[in-house]
């Protein structure tokens, strides 16, 4: 089930998000500290989890600034890779930015996670540019 984050789900997300990032840091990719502040982003931002039955599988985190919304984080548990759960996370991001008026959606990832970059490719999303390890990306939103 996709629901809100609360700041009870803090720790289980936090979880999830360090289990789901593990296999990018151990192949020494360098990213930023994906798993800090979800406090402050459940407080800040808009925030979803993928929880079964008290357990937190993964999370979401949109920021929305002017009319623009920013993916900040997907998070997917290993263990629950490949079910679906980021795309649903995803969808459920985009479809309430578009509620809230946005007609676009960005986010930025590492250069070195290709996997990840082609998943938002089969996704619609499109690189608008690069700097450093650094890409970008956007995708239309459409209601």
């Amino acid at each position: 089930m996709i629901r809100r984050a609360a700041l009870d789900d803090v720790k289980g997300l936090r979880a999830a998000v360090i289990a789901a990032y593990a296999p990018v840091a151990e192949q020494g990719i360098g990213l930023p500290p994906v798993a800090e502040g979800l406090d402050a982003d459940i407080r800040d931002h808009l925030v979803w989890v993928a929880d079964d039955r008290g357990i937190i599988l993964g999370g979401i985190v949109l920021a929305l600034t002017d009319g623009h919304a920013h993916l900040v984080n997907v998070a997917v548990h290993p263990d629950f890779a490949g079910k679906g759960l980021g795309r649903e996370l995803i969808d459920t991001a985009q479809s309430e930015a578009i509620d809230l008026g946005c007609t676009d959606m960005s986010l930025t990832t590492h250069s070195d996670m290709t996997s990840t970059i082609s998943f938002y490719e089969k996704l619609g999303w499109t690189e608008t540019g690069r700097e450093d390890d650094k890409v970008f990306m956007t995708t239309q939103l459409f209601s």
